[in-house]
């Protein structure tokens, strides 16, 4: 009962407090147990808005955060979803629970073991986690929505060319202290909008491009 009474105040203190008023999204919040994908030593951190260490200097998104993105790309039952970055799975988990099929990548080997382990406990049907460089990745296959959970220092294009027309993207672009949370939205094939949803900090995505240095 303590679990559940901690994950209903991290729904109302920390997710719906910034601003995450779907309901569906907070509905799916509750259904999918943050505990199960928070490493064990880390377990007691599970419902504190804090990025959770997973090791290789990646952390699991800060529920607000991850309430934020799910509001942002509201996948349908029909829709395709790839995420970029799988973590310990939770955000998979998600958007298993909102869109048709889920495809995670993870750069890591043992993070996307794990994230299959948790999403097998969990029971996640559509979802799958295969290990793999995001920027390496181009199978061809285009999708309704894209979740990138680790920042881009540059903007990367790349993304946006695999939505499907009228999909929509999720990216944090910048370097810290300051990053920018956008949504981009695919019109037609060579049409794109891009609006600004929020400030935050991610870690950045393994190999994506760093900013030129600065020179006098």
């Amino acid at each position: 009962m303590q679990t559940v009474d901690a994950r209903e105040q991290m729904i109302e203190q920390q997710v719906r407090a910034w601003d995450v008023r779907d309901e569906r999204v907070l509905d799916v919040m509750r259904r999918v147990p943050r505990e199960l994908f928070v490493p064990a030593s880390q377990r007691y951190r599970a419902y504190a808005d804090d990025q959770v260490p997973l090791g290789h200097a990646q952390h699991m998104l800060r529920p607000s955060v991850a309430g934020r993105v799910l509001q942002a790309l509201l996948p349908a039952g029909h829709e395709t979803a790839l995420e970029i970055g799988a973590g310990s799975g939770f955000l998979t988990g998600c958007l298993a629970a909102m869109a048709g099929q889920v495809q995670a990548l993870e750069i890591f080997p043992d993070l996307a073991a794990s994230a299959r382990a948790n999403l097998d406990r969990l029971g996640a049907r559509g979802a799958s986690v295969c290990e793999a460089d995001a920027l390496q990745a181009a199978d061809g296959r285009r999708y309704d929505v894209i979740a990138v959970t680790a920042s881009l220092p540059v903007y990367d294009p790349r993304f946006e060319r695999r939505l499907q027309v009228g999909g929509r993207l999720f990216v944090v672009v910048g370097v810290a202290p300051v990053m920018e949370a956008r949504l981009v939205r695919r019109l037609t094939e060579e049409r794109f909008v891009t609006a600004s949803l929020f400030e935050t900090v991610l870690d950045p995505l393994i190999n994506a491009t760093r900013p030129e240095p600065f020179t006098f």
